[in-house]
């Protein structure tokens, strides 16, 4: 199941959180129940509980929903809600821990961690550039940052959403064409803390990184190219952005 922010529950979610930014949690809370009352599939019911979950003012109805959250990302088989569990049970774990139930909180934050640092996904995995490489080729850690032009990157990054490797090829700087490339990590990989429990619980645009190279074994020839309007958005949130980015 591929993350779209064009979903109309995922877009509920987003203006509920836009709302938390601005500090008017009475509206968010009613966008995040909207969400949940319109989720059609486990998914969407699974993200929508997670987020009515922050707004419940006693430590067991959040605990209620975050269960409810937990029930329907057990039912999918899918990397993506796979990477949100561990944060899902860690705080199940809060919840039984100031409900004084100290052996479910032990229960849920052994399962947290036992998870956490594991990435169940195994790709296939792609990498977005304006670069002309060739199969075979290695792609290494040490090059420039797309979005931060004084970062020299430590680690070199990728997806398992071709999609999402596009959008980075069209973002990319250079003037050449936009190119998604396959790729095999050569040794470890980890979930990118840039995006990982962020806005949204896990890893939903199943983005990695690597200290070791990737090996170029294809290229991509289709994928879903962003629009003109949508690729500025994605410009001007870049260009906005205050945060820093985890290297």
């Amino acid at each position: 199941m591929e993350f779209s922010p064009f979903n109309n529950v995922i877009k509920l979610c987003l203006q509920g959180m836009n709302m938390e930014d601005k500090n008017i949690p009475e509206e968010a809370e009613r966008l995040f129940l909207q969400a949940w009352e319109e989720a059609a599939d486990d998914h969407e019911k699974f993200l929508a509980a997670h987020y009515v979950s922050r707004h419940q003012k006693t430590p067991a109805d959040c605990l209620k929903w975050l269960e409810t959250s937990l029930r329907f990302a057990l039912k999918i088989n899918d990397d993506t809600v796979k990477s949100a569990l561990p944060s899902l049970y860690l705080n199940i774990s809060k919840c039984y821990e100031e409900l004084g139930d100290i052996e479910m909180s032990k229960k849920n934050s052994g399962l947290a961690l036992l998870l956490q640092n594991h990435p169940s996904d195994k790709g296939p995995f792609y990498h977005g550039t304006k670069a002309d490489l060739q199969i075979g080729d290695l792609l290494t850690a040490g090059g420039t940052s797309n979005y931060k032009s004084e970062l020299k990157m430590n680690h070199i990054y990728f997806t398992a959403l071709i999609n999402g490797a596009g959008l980075a090829a069209a973002l990319a700087k250079g003037d050449g064409a936009e190119r998604v490339y396959i790729v095999e990590p050569t040794g470890i990989y980890e979930n990118d803390p840039n995006v990982t429990d962020k806005k949204f619980p896990g890893n939903p645009t199943r983005s990695y990184r690597s200290e070791m190279p990737l090996k170029i074994i294809g290229e991509a020839k289709e994928w879903a190219k962003p629009s003109p309007e949508d690729l500025q958005k994605f410009r001007e949130k870049l260009d906005d952005s205050k945060g820093e980015i985890i290297n």
